[in-house]
């Protein structure tokens, strides 16, 4: 669509810088660090997928590749989402698909989104569920045995994550708001304070000083940035703008 309305000379040109009106402040431009660092969090599969190869040393390229990739088709749907919505684009893309679907071929376009973001969904919440399950088992049955072989507890807390899942996704009515804050406290914690925490620890004695003062620094900025994103959540939900 983006690149038919391209050629028709329908889309919008990208601007480079953003721009600040009275509505917005330089600070609410944080808000969408959060976001994006839920997009490439990715930590907590990391030593499962590690487990099933047959070289761990592989490990450190399947995860430079997935980088690349992700980084590739975010930034490619990005371009494309603003050249062909502009301005107007809304935090669920798809509510854009259902104002943009006046023509057969948009309708059909429409579709085939929707399903395969559904079938996109359908692969990527096993992925993230099976995390989530094994940590929540640990936490809660740290005695018990291996939960692969106690099918009762299995189902039980598949059924229980399940359940919570759609009930949020119910009560949830904007998602921007969701990976925001989601993105400014766990999604910071998973991928940059955890972590530097562990290189600061240095439990086997295995970090140089490059590598220290790189995880102080990342510390430092991943609480900075937390701190004005959410305050800047928090002020937008209280006067009621969406960034």
């Amino acid at each position: 669509m983006a690149i038919l309305a391209l050629l028709k000379g329908e889309t919008n040109t990208p601007r480079i810088l953003p721009e600040l009106d009275n509505k917005t402040s330089f600070f609410d431009l944080f808000t969408a660090v959060p976001v994006i660092v839920t997009a490439f969090t990715f930590h907590f599969n990391v030593h499962p997928i590690g487990f099933e190869m047959d070289k761990p040393s592989k490990m450190i390229l399947a995860v430079r590749i997935s980088i690349v990739l992700c980084a590739v088709i975010y930034f490619t749907i990005g371009l494309f989402g603003y050249l062909l919505f502009g301005d107007s684009i809304m935090a669920d893309i798809l509510v854009n698909f259902d104002q943009n679907s006046g023509s057969a071929v948009g309708s059909l376009l429409n579709d085939i989104v929707r399903l395969s973001y559904a079938f996109h969904l359908m692969l990527v919440f096993p992925l993230l569920n099976f995390s989530l399950r094994a940590n929540l088992d640990e936490f809660l049955f740290p005695n018990q045995t291996v939960l692969s072989k106690d099918n009762t507890r299995f189902m039980s807390l598949t059924l229980v994550l399940l359940v919570f899942s759609y009930l949020a996704a119910i009560a949830i009515p904007n998602i921007w708001y969701f990976f925001q804050f989601m993105g400014s406290t766990t999604a910071v914690s998973l991928a940059f304070i955890f972590p530097g925490a562990i290189v600061l620890r240095d439990a086997w004695g295995i970090s140089s000083a490059r590598d220290r003062i790189l995880a102080a620094v990342m510390i430092f900025l991943a609480i900075a940035t937390s701190i004005i994103a959410i305050s800047s959540n928090i002020h937008s939900l209280m006067t009621g703008n969406e960034s």
